[in-house]
């Protein structure tokens, strides 16, 4: 699978991408998977052979892995009828699809509050899921990491992370994943909690976003052109 190279650093309605938790050292390691998990699909083991078709709903697993494959990769979708090509905003409400490798199906990221007779299988918190039936459950914003500035950062464009190529396309373990905030003894949110969405390198001297320099965010004409990335 080819990601979508985005060349001014944000993320667009219609892009490509992998969701990527990046690792994070914790005291509760041994409970967790650790290195750069991606959120993949996870089908019935024996199911999948019986059928052309993903029985629905469909499970997820995070893998430690950044290839993209049918597996992992989610194109974004706007769900307030904004173009594609739209740089997508924090705080907007958009969709992930999955094909899955299959050009005539769409599953979309979901997840519903947690029941007695409905919870993920392992750790018993709110399940996540795909399905192919569109609605509220499968919106999603995208929200600034640091939880002090999110308001700030309200309506401000989402920007993409990127990955070098790689060759190998083994998966080896997967984790269950569940729809549930950790908090430290703090009440604020844990880094496992963090999920990034991750483009193509357009730039072979910068594998990822992460070598970039930061923007002067603290300058008012830095804040007003990121708002507006089309303003002169």
């Amino acid at each position: 699978m080819q990601l979508s190279i985005t060349e001014d650093g944000y993320v667009h309605n219609g892009d490509k991408v992998i969701l990527v938790n990046l690792d994070h050292p914790e005291v509760e390691a041994d409970l967790f998977l650790r290195g750069d998990l991606s959120l993949c699909l996870t089908p019935h083991e024996i199911r999948a052979h019986l059928s052309d078709k993903f029985e629905v709903p469909c499970g997820l697993s995070a893998a430690p892995t950044k290839i993209p494959v049918g597996r992992n990769t989610f194109t974004i979708l706007s769900a307030d009828s904004e173009a594609v090509g739209q740089v997508l905003r924090y705080g907007q409400n958009f969709r992930l699809g999955i094909t899955g490798g299959f050009e005539d199906t769409m599953l979309y990221l979901s997840s519903d509050h947690r029941t007695l007779l409905k919870s993920s299988k392992k750790s018993w918190l709110q399940e996540v899921y795909l399905t192919d039936e569109v609605s509220y459950l499968n919106c999603w914003q995208a929200a600034f990491p640091d939880h002090q500035l999110r308001l700030e950062y309200e309506g401000f464009p989402v920007p993409s992370v990127f990955i070098p190529s790689c060759s190998s396309t083994y998966f080896g373990k997967e984790a269950e994943v569940a729809a549930h905030t950790h908090l430290d003894s703090h009440r604020v949110e844990k880094p496992r909690n963090h999920w990034v969405l991750v483009t193509g390198s357009p730039r072979q001297d910068s594998p990822t976003m992460l070598h970039l320099p930061k923007p002067p965010v603290e300058d008012t004409c830095a804040l007003e052109q990121a708002a507006d990335p089309g303003a002169q």
